[in-house]
């Protein structure tokens, strides 16, 4: 069972805040940015000749982020506005989709910022899995860290992300937490 409802949860910020980043629940566009900039480092550097596929894409705003556009980018949502604005701000493919549950597609790598900060344990994992299955090359995520307890988000361990890692036999995990107080990205490699 959902911690909370994912679709209001949005919904209502974007009512509140339009299509900004506090529109789908960052404190800043700032935060929002660093935490593009760290997932984007763990790419390869040339990203040209790669396809991208952004689970839980909102907005569409990593790709707009983005100073060197993939070979083929994929926005991921569940939420059919999410994708309609997605849609119209970037011109890319995007798709709803349940990244929890659907098929997804196949992508060289997947990326995710901060859809899964609202996920109870079990769909974490289930987002993990789906996405580190559909991708070639890795899945690289940011979500919040350390051990607190919340009625709203979900914070994960250290430990937790390596149990995952394990379970799933990830060749090789990086992780970075050196950007923001409660965050981490992390790096699943094949």
């Amino acid at each position: 069972m959902p911690r909370i409802d994912s679709e209001k949860f949005y919904t209502s910020a974007l009512a509140l805040y339009g299509e900004t980043a506090q529109g789908v629940n960052w404190t800043s566009s700032q935060t929002q940015n660093i935490r593009f900039e760290v997932l984007l480092q763990m790419l390869p550097h040339d990203v040209s000749t790669l396809s991208l596929a952004d689970a839980g894409c909102g907005f569409g705003d990593l790709y707009l982020y983005m100073k060197q556009k993939p070979k083929k980018y994929i926005g991921i949502d569940s939420l059919s506005c999410m994708c309609a604005i997605a849609a119209k701000k970037t011109g890319a493919q995007i798709i709803t989709a349940d990244v929890c549950k659907d098929a997804l597609p196949h992508a060289d790598y997947y990326l995710c910022s901060g859809a899964m900060n609202i996920l109870d344990v079990f769909e974490t994992y289930q987002f993990i899995r789906n996405c580190f299955l559909a991708c070639q090359s890795g899945f690289l995520f940011n979500v919040l860290h350390g051990d607190k307890q919340s009625k709203t988000y979900n914070y994960f361990s250290t430990s937790q992300i390596q149990t995952i890692a394990k379970e799933l036999q990830v060749r090789e995990v990086k992780m970075r937490m050196d950007y923001l107080a409660n965050d981490i990205t992390v790096g699943f490699f094949k």
